[in-house]
């Protein structure tokens, strides 16, 4: 399970970061000791972060070496990384580790870890966009064979040199990720990677200059290079890029590092003489992102409020909740987070966001009640039987005659007044809301 644990330093000003390039093979150990010597280096310097890139743990042979030399995020291999970090005063970025999943053995994640100065993990990312290739005659190359893509987005991280998105290599191809993690904060954009020589050659520096100008963040690229065996090459060419979209520092095609300095003051200035993103048109098209937050707190319903315990399911814009007067068994609430009436006074962002949850929540209770069929209603204003003045959906699993014709209208238009159905109690409610919490 993906852990997110996010650091609030809150960096401003100018800090200097390593970039370091490696020619990572299935010897892990030569792997661990060119890293440590980079780490070493950019402590001697006073750097404050250190991105390494993806495979920087090894890069096997052939498909089941991939997946053999697998290892958890804790073992003892991995201490070591933690270990240098204490001792050199410096932050981690190790961009793809081959990171053992225990259900399944044959589909490591690739993992992103950011590593702090006293060597506690401080946030995962599990790679979303798997990269399968096959060119003949030139490059085969395909992940899915071993290796599984991750199913959460990681918000930005915290660090010394500045508020971090998360990315690994293939990502860079999709900018919707780097746009997200800017509009959440994202100061800094990192995509350690092993890209392909000929795909390096054709898109590599054009794609993360394209990532740092239209997001007006620094870029990172932590890069492998060179021949890993007789069949994977990377292209190398590691480097920074500035919100302008100039290269500020780059390595050449051998294993080296290069320096950068990061200017926040830069990247605020920058921001505010071209606001592009203010100038987003919003009203036309928005950016949906299907991001579930793990809710801890009680929220609105109206002036109602809702216990967190009987809250089963939350993103960033919508909550799903257990009924107080259930009409069916299954019959369960969506809310915008937002307090308003009416569907038509909320943005287009909340608007997707409320019925993708709706429809994710609808496929869940009919696999759990073994149903076929669901209602999914509305009530939008008084007239239209609103009993609590804050825009939801109701989803209701169905059986066979269990109401008459439109019946179940009239009955969700007064069932939280009918004196004969009684309100469940709390316990109940928070029982009902655990099975759905696990279930999603």
């Amino acid at each position: 399970m993906l852990t997110t644990v996010i650091r609030r330093t809150m960096a401003t000003g100018r800090h200097f970061i390593a970039v370091c390039q490696m020619t990572s093979d299935n010897d892990l150990e030569k792997n661990f000791d060119i890293a440590k010597s980079m780490i070493e280096r950019a402590g001697e310097r006073k750097c404050e972060m250190v991105f390494l890139p993806e495979c920087f743990d090894f890069i096997g042979v052939n498909k089941n070496e991939q997946v053999d030399l697998a290892m958890t995020a804790d073992c003892v291999y991995m201490q070591r990384y933690r270990d240098l970090a204490k001792k050199h005063n410096v932050w981690l970025s190790l961009g793809g580790l081959h990171h053992k999943d225990p259900s399944d053995h044959a589909h490591p994640w690739n993992t992103h870890l950011i590593i702090d100065s006293q060597g506690a993990t401080c946030v995962e990312y599990n790679k979303l966009h798997l990269f399968d290739l096959e060119i003949p005659g030139k490059v085969r190359l395909m992940e899915s064979e071993f290796s599984k893509a991750g199913n959460e987005m990681v918000p930005p991280v915290e660090t010394p040199v500045g508020c971090l998105g998360l990315s690994i290599c293939y990502d860079v191809r999709f900018p919707e990720l780097s746009l997200w993690n800017r509009q959440r904060g994202a100061q800094l954009l990192s995509f350690p990677s092993a890209f392909t020589l000929n795909t390096g050659l054709a898109h590599w520096e054009t794609l993360l200059r394209a990532r740092a100008i239209e997001n007006q963040c620094y870029v990172v690229a932590a890069a492998q290079t060179g021949a890993h065996n007789p069949k994977r090459q990377s292209y190398g060419h590691a480097m920074v890029v500035d919100p302008w979209g100039a290269v500020v520092a780059q390595c050449s095609e051998r294993v080296d590092m290069c320096f950068a300095e990061i200017d926040l003051s830069y990247v605020a200035s920058l921001r505010e003489m071209q606001p592009v993103f203010s100038h987003r048109r919003s009203d036309l098209y928005t950016l949906h992102v299907n991001e579930r937050n793990h809710e801890t707190d009680d929220l609105k319903f109206a002036e109602f409020p809702i216990p967190a315990s009987h809250i089963f399911y939350s993103t960033p814009h919508s909550f799903a909740f257990v009924n107080l007067k259930p009409v069916t068994d299954g019959h369960v609430l969506i809310s915008p987070k937002r307090v308003v009436q009416h569907l038509t006074d909320l943005t287009d962002a909340e608007t997707a966001d409320l019925f993708i949850v709706a429809k994710k929540v609808q496929a869940m209770l009919e696999k759990h009640h073994n149903v076929k069929a669901s209602t999914i209603c509305v009530q939008d204003g008084k007239e239209a039987g609103q009993t609590v003045p804050h825009a939801h959906v109701h989803i209701l699993a169905r059986r066979s005659g269990d109401f008459g014709d439109n019946e179940i209208y009239q009955k969700l238009a007064s069932h939280d007044k009918e004196p004969e159905r009684k309100p469940r109690s709390k316990e109940t409610m928070a029982e009902e809301a655990e099975v759905y919490r696990k279930l999603m």
